[in-house]
């Protein structure tokens, strides 16, 4: 299934060892050790896992005579393109004491099958594009398209990297691709499709082969591990093909690497195989997304710092995240039966998580770390780009949905929002944007504060939200007497209220607020009205802040005693004096006289 053999390669079926079944086994006393991704090659058709539609359409065609005179392989590297293009060429040449024409059973092989195996048949030629570019090395090959075959059926070109064809060389081969002797076959492979001329790829029969599903890989993996008895366990060998990305030949040598970490003849635990990875426990990378997604932030951080500790990249932690929240988001759209090539016990974890989630929420979550992803890759100090993709997950996953947010502010019934939304065990530190994103703010003035009206559903609302404040005032002096005296001081001289109603505060945060301002709002006014807090951060349009208005108030009256005579006077009497402190006289306290005047 390997893409990677080189002209006069000595072919597994000579080096010795046992095979799989279908492949076919090669005698013994070969000198040297051979590695896996040679010495499994497939030898006939159906061996080429993960690639069954290629080989029907094969299949049919060898059977009804239509046999296409150029073929195109494509995909990516290690995939069994050159595999594939050796066996086409053992079909068309396939011949044994009874079968005289093309045909697709290679078993038994036939009389040419062993030489073009080895890449040694004078009729099969083989090129690498790659190092033979020019319109010389084409000219020179299609110099023999005019003679018929030596001994073969036909003569076949098999041109590797063909996409690394200079522009005149392909100008050379169109003609003769376009009508070929009847004698000639080619096949072409490369991993970059879209660099190969229109005009090229329209005279050829395409085929492309897909990636490798990850559980087919897995299995294809324990069956080989089976025969050279050299167990390694079912999470250590998906570790791996999730590794390989669908290529074949990455996850054989991968597992030729892994098999050396036994220890004592045991199996190879699936933690040897994350180390030689350099991969995390996908266990512990679950419990990273858990905390992440119940704001648990300390948890989070501290299992990611372990993580990164212990060797993990942060680039394949990103990625793990990404799987986890894209299964999430399959189980969501797909119910429990969704194929996620993923142990029991994860599936059933990642479901309990997804049903916190809506699918707008998942797709959210999942840009998030995609973003996260790429930041990851290009920022200077990888671990902290992860720590701050998941600190962007943790306050991601506790926004509602724009709609939602914007139905609440508009004054929706809330009964209709809190259907939607997810709930949360606790408000995290989401910065002073508090619970919800920005978003476009209605016509209508949903900033005013509320008032009496016979709207209906704005009873409703007022009904079922938590009571709690209605003046900013209030708000601080409920601050205050729980002694959150930090909260309190950041409050005045930070939030510019826009508007403060039953389970909803929308306020516009100035220069300077601490980035955590909302999440601590919103934990307070949830701990002190036993409801959940809509805390938006982002609104415009604000009033001034206590802070501000008790500066404003403080000149105000300084310049009207600035004004008043008796200071003046003051002032000329003492010159070079100046005012320093204003202090207002305390109300004279009321007696039980005074008390009984004022009831007379």
């Amino acid at each position: 299934m390997m893409d990677d053999a080189e002209p006069g390669a000595i072919d597994p079926v000579e080096d010795g060892g046992p095979a799989l079944p279908g492949f076919e086994p090669a005698p013994s006393g070969a000198a040297g050790y051979q590695v896996l991704a040679r010495k499994y090659r497939p030898q006939t058709f159906p061996d080429l896992i993960g690639q069954e539609p290629m080989v029907r359409t094969l299949t049919n065609a060898f059977a009804a005579g239509r046999i296409a005179h150029a073929y195109m392989l494509t995909g990516v590297r290690g995939i069994g393109k050159t595999t594939t293009a050796r066996l086409i060429a053992r079909a068309l040449n396939f011949e044994t004491d009874t079968i005289k024409a093309p045909a697709i059973s290679l078993d038994p092989p036939g009389l040419h099958c062993a030489a073009i195996t080895r890449s040694s048949h004078v009729d099969v030629l083989e090129m690498d594009a790659a190092s033979r570019t020019g319109i010389g090395d084409i000219r020179e090959l299609l110099d023999g398209v005019r003679y018929a075959p030596v001994s073969a059926r036909y003569k076949v070109y098999i041109i590797d990297e063909v996409h690394m064809l200079s522009t005149a060389a392909f100008n050379a081969l169109l003609k003769t691709l376009e009508e070929p002797p009847p004698h000639v076959k080619f096949i072409f492979a490369t991993t970059e499709i879209r660099k190969v001329p229109v005009t090229v790829l329209s005279r050829c029969q395409r085929f492309d082969l897909k990636r490798v599903d990850r559980a087919v890989l897995a299995e294809h993996l324990a069956k080989i591990c089976e025969i050279e008895g050299a167990p390694v366990e079912p999470e250590g060998l998906m570790a791996i093909a999730r590794a390989a990305e669908g290529s074949v030949r990455d996850a054989l040598s991968l597992l030729d690497q892994a098999i050396v970490q036994a220890e004592g003849g045991g199996p190879v635990s699936a933690a040897q195989v994350r180390d030689m990875l350099g991969l995390a426990d996908r266990t512990r990378v679950l419990d990273l997304l858990e905390a992440a997604l119940e704001h648990r932030a300390a948890d989070a951080l501290t299992e990611l710092r372990h993580q990164y500790d212990s060797g993990a990249d942060p680039v394949v932690l990103m990625r793990d995240l990404l799987d986890y929240l894209h299964a999430m988001t399959r189980l969501k759209a797909a119910g429990p039966d969704a194929d996620l090539a993923e142990a029991r016990e994860t599936v059933a974890r990642l479901d309990a998580l997804s049903q916190a989630h809506s699918l707008a929420s998942l797709g959210r979550l999942w840009k998030t770390a995609l973003t996260g992803l790429d930041d990851v890759r290009t920022a200077p100090d990888p671990s902290a780009a992860v720590e701050m993709a998941v600190i962007r997950l943790m306050s991601a996953a506790s926004l509602p949905s724009p709609e939602d947010a914007a139905r609440l502010l508009a004054g929706a019934p809330r009964t209709q929002v809190e259907a939607a939304a997810r709930p949360a065990p606790e408000a995290p530190d989401a910065g002073p944007q508090g619970r919800i994103v920005p978003f476009a703010r209605p016509a209508a003035p949903a900033a005013a504060p509320l008032e009496d009206d016979d709207d209906p559903d704005e009873e409703e609302d007022i009904a079922d939200a938590p009571a709690g404040p209605s003046t900013l005032e209030a708000l601080i002096g409920d601050i205050e007497a729980a002694r959150e005296i930090g909260l309190k001081l950041d409050v005045e001289r930070f939030v510019r209220l826009v508007s403060l109603r039953p389970g909803a505060l929308a306020y516009e945060a100035a220069p300077g607020a601490p980035s955590d301002l909302g999440g601590r709002l919103a934990r307070f006014l949830q701990d002190q009205t036993g409801g959940r807090w809509l805390v938006d951060g982002s609104a415009r349009n604000g009033q001034e802040t206590i802070a501000d208005r008790r500066r404003r108030e403080a000149e105000a009256e300084r310049d009207t005693v600035m004004k008043d005579p008796a200071v003046i006077h003051a002032l000329s009497v003492f010159p070079g004096s100046e005012l320093i402190a204003i202090e207002t006289s305390p109300a004279p306290l009321e007696t039980s006289r005074d008390r009984q005047e004022t009831k007379r």
